[in-house]
């Protein structure tokens, strides 16, 4: 186990008057640098479950005898500046950024969304060796290397936090962004396959030890960082932090778990159980910490289910797939695909209401996707043949079952994207279906615009739901690589042809500092905004210059300063003027009633003749 780290030179095991070894051993490495290596990697390593190694460094029994009787104040440490983190949400015209990588890999850009013209915000060759995550609020962009991870930030994106985990081919944050998550097949030890870290300070918090990872993330989080959670054999393990440690020091057994999710919103987690001959499949949720199951619903001859939470956590869809029929061998109940069919139901758990009522819908056809709409409350459908592909919506009100508002036949889509903010949605056919894209605005159900982006492999809205993004990825196809960008409603507004294109990422933006009445309020008045928002667009679409349009501004902020001086100096002489004008005002007309003459005049407008007929 030792002699993977390096050349071991000498190796002692002390032993007692009977010849028996006391319980430790010592052991030389050739190079420094392996033992460093063998004491980061196997400390606290459990051999068994009665065994778990304690490893130090020689020279630790030296270091601890010394420690003074007296303990010193530690000197603070220099407070180091990180910028502004979130300076790109100060932008005066709100605009986005996005990460684009070209090049073949070789070349990570920085964008802003800018009009007319997007500019670049910064670019590095050789900025990251594989691929590049924004953190979920778009503090942190993380870059992978051969020895680990590293956060880049700030105004010049400059490197915040590095993290050192050799071979790293995998991440991922906690939705609070406070820690995270990386995961290497090839680390120096089974114990550290997976790290868990803290943002902030750099600190390994925990690690894990996994034979390989075939669904990630292995950990999922819960809304609010405080519990994250995996499965095992017939368990779920939820820890909580900081302590990071089992929840109640003990994990939880459900026999037969095969998938479970966090809602988006609370500390309620969603898990189903297979069937197990007479005993049905079940989905019950389960509330964390105190783990009462607050919700369980039983279902029969299941084959799989899909978990899929609404982004507010007011509704929970259970996508299960159904065998038609139960073929029966020997008092025993098998199901075949081929034999019984497959049948599809949506299970729609309304969570804010009392005792969580479940409301379902069926479908007979094959299922493509699903999707919800995040701000609202309907759901897409595609499902259908491959030649007779159809998308419905339904809407979920409270304390009704879901209803019909709109099905599209014959439509040539394999995928659902809807806007962040909700509303429109964009049908697309990726890959085998040529890259074919319909916008419909879900409120009308109008398609309203059609196109395609030949073999696009990618689609992408911005933060705003104001742009789509179509592209054709050289990680996915060597030919016709680039981007296009989409406005809302489904015009193009650019093509970029770029060799090598491999991704792009629009950077993510946190969730909005006002209420949802404050929302409303300005939606409802948006109209007051309108002629501020449109002298701008005429603004970038004019094709002045950038310096004459500037000195544009300065001209206007000049004048209205001599305007505002003067406005301030006449209201100063008011006193003066109602001295030299025997205290009568003149300012306003009507001040002087006694000057003041009335005359009526009357004169004729118009004239008609109408004739009447008896």
């Amino acid at each position: 186990m030792y002699g993977k780290f390096g050349t071991i030179i000498n190796e002692f095991y002390p032993t007692d008057e009977k010849n028996v070894t006391k319980g430790f051993i010592f052991l030389e490495y050739k190079n420094p640098s392996d033992a460093v290596d063998a004491v980061n990697a196997t400390n606290n390593y459990k051999l068994d479950k009665q065994h778990t190694f304690l490893v130090n460094h020689y020279s630790d029994f030296e270091k601890y005898s010394n420690i003074p009787d007296e303990w010193t104040v530690p000197e603070p440490q220099e407070y180091k500046d990180q910028g502004n983190l979130h300076y790109y949400l100060l932008d005066p015209d709100a605009y986005d950024q996005y990460c684009l990588i070209c090049s073949g890999g070789s070349t990570v850009q920085i964008w802003q969304n800018a009009a007319p013209e997007p500019t670049v915000v910064e670019e590095r060759p050789n900025w990251t060796e594989t691929y590049v995550r924004w953190s979920p609020l778009g503090t942190y962009m993380a870059t992978f290397h051969a020895r680990g991870v590293a956060l880049w930030g700030g105004p010049k994106f400059k490197q915040i936090m590095r993290f050192s985990h050799t071979g790293v081919q995998l991440i991922d944050f906690s939705p609070c962004e406070r820690y995270l998550v990386t995961y290497s097949p090839d680390g120096p030890s089974d114990q550290r396959r997976v790290i868990i870290w803290d943002v902030r300070t750099g600190a390994e918090k925990r690690s894990f030890s996994l034979d390989g990872v075939s669904l990630w993330p292995v950990f999922r989080w819960s809304p609010d960082d405080k519990f994250f959670a995996r499965i095992g054999q017939d368990v779920l393990s939820v820890y909580e932090t900081p302590s990071f440690g089992l929840l109640d020091k003990r994990s939880i057994k459900i026999p037969g778990i095969r998938d479970f999710a966090w809602s988006p919103t609370d500390n309620i987690l969603v898990y189903w159980v297979a069937e197990d001959k007479d005993v049905p499949a079940r989905v019950c949720l389960l509330e964390i910490p105190s783990r009462q199951e607050v919700r369980a619903n039983n279902l029969f001859n299941v084959a799989d289910c899909k978990i899929h939470w609404q982004k507010s956590g007011d509704y929970l869809c259970v996508k299960v797939d159904r065998y038609s029929k139960v073929k029966k061998e020997k008092n025993d109940a098998k199901y075949s695909v081929s034999f019984c069919g497959m049948y599809y139901n949506f299970e729609i758990f309304h969570m804010r209401e009392k005792l969580i009522p479940v409301d379902s819908v069926e479908i007979k056809e094959p299922i493509h996707a699903f999707a919800w709409e995040p701000v609202g409350s309907k759901f897409a459908i595609i499902h259908g043949d491959q030649h007779s592909i159809n998308v419905s919506f339904y809407g979920v009100k409270q304390g009704q079952p879901p209803s019909l508002l709109k099905k599209f036949e014959k439509r040539q889509c394999n995928h659902l994207f809807w806007s962040p903010t909700g509303q429109f949605i964009v049908l697309a056919g990726l890959r085998s279906m040529h890259g074919s894209l319909e916008f419909i605005d879900t409120n009308e159900f109008v398609v309203m615009n059609a196109g395609e982006h030949y073999t696009a492999s990618d689609v992408e809205w911005d933060p705003t739901g104001r742009y789509v993004v179509t592209g054709v990825s050289s990680w996915k196809q060597k030919v016709d690589n680039g981007f296009w960008l989409w406005s809302f409603q489904g015009k193009k507004l650019k093509k970029h042809n770029i060799d090598g294109f491999c991704q792009l990422m629009w950077r993510p933006r946190p969730p909005s500092l006002l209420s949802a009445k404050q929302q409303k309020e300005i939606k409802k008045n948006l109209k007051k905004y309108t002629p501020q928002f449109e002298s701008k667009d005429r603004m970038r679409s004019t094709r002045a210059s950038k310096e004459l349009i500037e000195k544009r501004c300065q001209l206007m902020k000049t004048f209205e300063e001599y305007r505002q001086k003067n406005i301030q100096a006449w209201n100063e002489a008011k006193t003066r003027r109602l001295e030299l004008r025997n205290n009568v005002d003149t300012d306003e007309l009507e001040s002087d009633t006694k000057n003041v003459e009335e005359e009526e005049i009357e004169f004729l407008v118009k004239e008609e003749h109408t004739v009447i007929e008896e």
